[in-house]
């Protein structure tokens, strides 16, 4: 039997191999300054942009230029953590739980959940099922309808000319519809622009979204637990000076957006904030999400919340949604960690 560690050894996951590589950097390293040091010990596991895991120090701006060990998750229930190559001999490293700090596709869509599981390793966040369906909006507002909540009108799209542009009504959004961050999202006001729009989109995915354009203001919701036992942050709202939300596209997100600013607590009325709330933690529940997600939501001017999209692992950076949504309400990132790697072992 391997003896209990004095710290909990914790692999933390990061980088990988799409478009949201730098955004979950910046959120490796704002986890790996809130962790606390007595509680854990952090194994830091970076994935390059061509898909390689590598042992290192921490989730540097630079941490992919360094000499940096191969490493690979061990697919042995009994000996479930990591096997590091060390001058041709592989070396094994006892994990106890894993934070997988990924976005996007690969990470955020049950592909590592599902990695994880095979291994039997405690994770962090949402599992397989509720990952890949939160992934893929088309899928997400499917199950979320069936539950009573409201959704956009949209169509989906496989390939050339299956939307007709004389059947909608504009504006409309064009999205991929398994990305994150806006990604190859287009607002389109008239049909001459949607061949381009659809073009952007397929860059990131085979199946597109044409979304009906929602009236209302954009408000998010950090939700943190599993089933009846939900803790919900602060609201937040997007206002926009114009065009979208798109953060993670900016030069510098850190020192703000060029077209939106966020309003923590979220200045809506009261009967709203609880609506908002409530209809979030019925989508997380319909969703099967467990761990942490970010729900966002429109509010629209005649008291109805539509579902936006939902974060399986949402942005933890400096200038992320729900890190300042759970500080608000006085969790700061420190606790949230600590809180959502306890549940990951409750599941064990």
């Amino acid at each position: 039997m391997t003896e209990p560690h004095a710290k909990l050894h914790l692999g933390v996951l990061f980088g990988g191999a799409c478009e949201e590589h730098p955004v979950s950097v910046k959120s490796a390293q704002e986890v790996a300054r809130s962790l606390d040091p007595d509680r854990y010990r952090p194994y830091y596991i970076g994935i390059t942009k061509a898909g390689a895991w590598r042992l290192c120090d921490g989730p540097g701006p630079d941490w992919e230029d360094g000499d940096h060990r191969p490493v690979v998750l061990s697919p042995d229930r009994a000996a479930p953590g990591l096997l590091v190559l060390d001058d041709g001999k592989y070396e094994s490293i006892r994990l106890d739980a894993v934070l997988p700090v990924l976005h996007g596709r690969l990470g955020e869509d049950g592909a590592v959940q599902g990695l994880l599981e095979l291994a039997g390793l405690p994770y962090v966040g949402c599992d397989v099922q509720s990952s890949a369906v939160c992934m893929d909006k088309s899928l997400a507002y499917a199950v979320a309808a069936n539950a009573g909540v409201a959704v956009p009108d949209f169509r989906t799209s496989y390939g050339e000319g299956d939307i007709d542009p004389d059947d909608l009504a504009y504006p409309v959004f064009v999205k991929p519809a398994r990305s994150g961050s806006s990604f190859g999202v287009t607002k389109v006001e008239r049909k001459e622009e949607l061949p381009a729009a659809l073009a952007t989109a397929r860059e990131y995915d085979t199946k597109v979204l044409v979304e009906a354009a929602v009236a209302g203001s954009e408000i998010g919701c950090a939700v943190l637990g599993r089933g009846g036992d939900l803790l919900t942050g602060e609201l937040d709202r997007v206002a926009l000076s114009h065009g979208f939300f798109r953060i993670h596209q900016e030069d510098a997100p850190e020192t703000g957006s060029e077209n939106s600013t966020f309003i923590v607590p979220a200045d809506i009325p009261d009967d709203a904030r609880d609506l908002v709330r409530e209809t979030a933690m019925r989508v997380y529940r319909a969703l099967g999400c467990g761990g942490l997600a970010r729900v966002d939501l429109f509010l629209t001017p005649d008291g109805r919340a539509v579902l936006n999209e939902v974060n399986t692992m949402p942005g933890l950076t400096s200038y992320s949604r729900y890190p300042r949504m759970m500080k608000a309400a006085g969790l700061p990132l420190a606790a949230v960690l600590d809180r959502t790697i306890a549940l990951a072992l409750e599941q064990r």
